[in-house]
């Protein structure tokens, strides 16, 4: 099979076209024929090798990639799954793990870690929703802000960040966020109760809503220490990129690590159901040929993507 992939970290010219044995599924897992796999922050980590103690030595070639979407090719032996063969199916993928990532004709996940794509979408949408929407739901879930408590999120036209929006107030959360003049509509448009500018100030504008701090924030854009001034005292700061602190006043920090997640399956399927429902918005940016991924990797880079870059993984 072909993938996209790196025989060692650095720019996206790294990223190639590589041929690799098809994979083949062993008990309690599902080989899929990939047709769309979205483009992550995480994606750019794994290339520039800013996690490659991940590894754990595994010599190259590299893989990255976290989110696909396609059709259910083979399942292994031994598997309990409704699933079956020409399944249209998404899945979140260990991109580190031994098997690699998700930019490939050919991929095989735990069958827990596969649900069929939501009511409606295409395999590029579909590829945008369980990595950033399971992270969302993750940060909710070690904050645990009650019913009518008050949260802000930074990053929030992103797409974890919208994810979170959608997500904390389809519970009944008010949810502060920032967002440049250009996407202030369509963060309100997300759900947003109140919208307030971005920057390295925005902790300042978070306490002129909530005087008294919010009740946590989920620090999409990596603010970090930036942002701790706007949770009240006892409150909580979910993060995404592993910051360790400091945090003050008795606040509570989270780091938020999907991978940890990735096979729970009924965590997965509740989202999938959620965007089958519209309360989560799938956000394909632009798609295209698995054969220009650097390109892919470059506009991330640039910033400014709103929803996510999908590679086409029938098309090199």
């Amino acid at each position: 099979m072909r993938a996209i992939g790196l025989t060692e970290f650095g720019g996206p010219e790294v990223l190639r076209v590589i041929d690799l044995p098809d994979p083949v599924p062993g008990p309690g897992e599902v080989r899929i024929r990939v047709h769309a796999a979205a483009v992550n922050p995480t994606d750019t980590m794994l290339r520039a090798g800013l996690a490659r103690a991940w590894f754990e030595g595994r010599p190259a070639p590299y893989v990255p990639g976290m989110d696909a979407a396609g059709v259910v090719d083979a399942i292994g032996p031994d598997t309990d799954t409704p699933l079956r063969p020409g399944d249209p199916v998404a899945a979140i993928v260990q991109a580190y793990g031994p098997r690699g990532g998700a930019y490939a004709e050919l991929i095989v996940a735990p069958a827990e870690s596969v649900v069929l794509i939501p009511t409606g979408a295409d395999f590029p949408a579909a590829s945008t929703l369980l990595m950033n929407a399971l992270t969302a739901r993750l940060a909710l879930d070690l904050l645990a802000v009650p019913v009518g408590g008050t949260i802000a999120v930074t990053g929030a036209a992103g797409a974890f960040g919208g994810y979170t929006v959608q997500l904390a107030k389809s519970e009944g959360l008010r949810v502060f966020a920032d967002a440049s003049a250009g996407d202030r509509q369509l963060v309100a448009e997300l759900g947003a109760d109140e919208v307030v500018a971005r920057g390295d100030d925005v902790a300042d504008r978070f306490r002129a809503l909530a005087p008294d701090g919010v009740d946590a924030v989920v620090d999409g854009a990596a603010q970090h220490t930036l942002i701790v001034a706007a949770v009240r005292d006892g409150g909580g700061l979910a993060v995404v990129r592993g910051w360790d602190g400091p945090v003050d006043r008795g606040i509570h920090l989270h780091k938020v690590l999907v991978t940890e997640m990735a096979t729970d399956h009924a965590r997965l399927l509740r989202l999938r159901d959620q965007a089958s429902a519209g309360v989560l918005t799938l956000r394909v940016a632009d798609v295209l040929p698995a054969g220009q991924a650097a390109q892919a990797h470059r506009r991330l880079a640039e910033g400014g993507v709103r929803g996510r870059l999908v590679l086409d993984l029938t098309t090199f």
